[in-house]
Parts: structure tokens; C-alpha cells; sequence
């Protein structure tokens, strides 16, 4: 589906960028970098459920095509076949988890910045005022993309404010 691999995309580039592994100190490593995929494909997913057209597949595509997309890239990296298969079925387990838990806060700001935490900084305290930079430029995120006609979603390769 196009629509999903666009988005897809703005998400990928946007997890990308340099800021969040300088400013942010997300670890530059594996798991960093799929917190921050998860985070991006987290918020496209979000405004995804205020669309009138949600049921048309376009959630479910997005997923698919990030999981194929990391599916691939583990396998880049030389993971072998059985080792990709359980190392995608736990990130994805895990990106529910992240969801659920980002979904849960966007209305508490203490209780979003402790999911970040705990799943991009794996609980470390001495990050969490990165954690709660991390979650203001989340909330930031959510409302910009919120204000977006469907028109400019799907057609815009610059979808994040930054």
C-alpha cells in the first residue's frame, strides 16, 4: 500500500536524525534505534485512529510494512533465519507494549515520561530528563499531526515538525 510505505518512510527518516542519539542521548545502538522507529510509527499510528477511514487497512499496512522492513534489516545483518523470526515476533510484542503504554499516557505527562524510560532508556534514572525531553517532543508530535489534513499526511515527505 503506498500510503503506508509513505508514512513509513517519514517515520524511518525521522527516527533517523542525529538529534535524538546528541540531544536526547538515545543509545545509538539496535534497540535505540527501533525506540525511536517504534516511537515515530507510535505517532502516525495515533492520529491514524482520528481518521474517519481508519478501518481501511492503512494501521495494519503500516505495521506490516515496518515489520517487513526490520525483518530485512536484521537479516542485513547477518542474523540468521531462526534468529530473525524470534527477534521480530519479540519487537513485536515489544511495540505493543510501547503502544499500550504511550497510548496510556498521552493524557499524563509523569506516567508517558516513565513509559519512556523504562522502554527507550531501559530505566536508567539518570536519564530521565532526557526522558521527559523525549516526551514533550512526543506530545509535540501528537499535535502536530492532529492538525493535519489526511491530504497533507499522505502526501507530505516532511510529515514531523521539527
Amino acid at each position: 500500500m503506498k500510503r503506508a510505505s509513505r508514512l513509513y518512510k517519514n517515520a524511518l527518516a525521522q527516527s533517523r536524525l542525529p538529534i535524538f542519539y546528541e540531544k536526547y542521548d538515545v543509545p545509538d545502538s539496535i534497540d535505540g534505534r527501533f525506540e525511536m522507529i517504534a516511537l515515530h510509527v507510535f505517532i502516525i499510528l495515533h492520529r491514524l485512529k482520528q481518521d474517519d477511514s481508519r478501518d481501511d487497512g492503512l494501521s495494519q499496512a503500516l505495521f506490516d510494512h515496518m515489520f517487513r522492513d526490520l525483518d530485512h534489516a536484521l537479516r542485513e545483518m547477518g542474523i540468521g533465519d531462526l534468529g530473525v523470526g524470534r527477534k521480530v515476533k519479540a519487537m513485536a510484542k515489544a511495540f505493543y507494549g510501547r503502544i499500550a503504554a504511550f497510548e496510556g499516557g498521552l493524557d499524563n505527562e509523569k506516567e508517558l515520561s516513565e513509559a519512556i524510560l523504562r522502554n527507550v532508556f531501559r530505566g536508567q534514572e539518570i536519564k530521565a530528563p532526557n526522558a521527559i525531553k523525549l516526551t514533550k517532543y512526543l506530545k509535540r508530535q501528537v499535535a502536530h499531526l492532529s492538525n493535519l489534513e489526511n491530504a497533507e499526511l499522505f502526501s507530505t515527505n516532511d510529515l514531523f515538525e521539527n
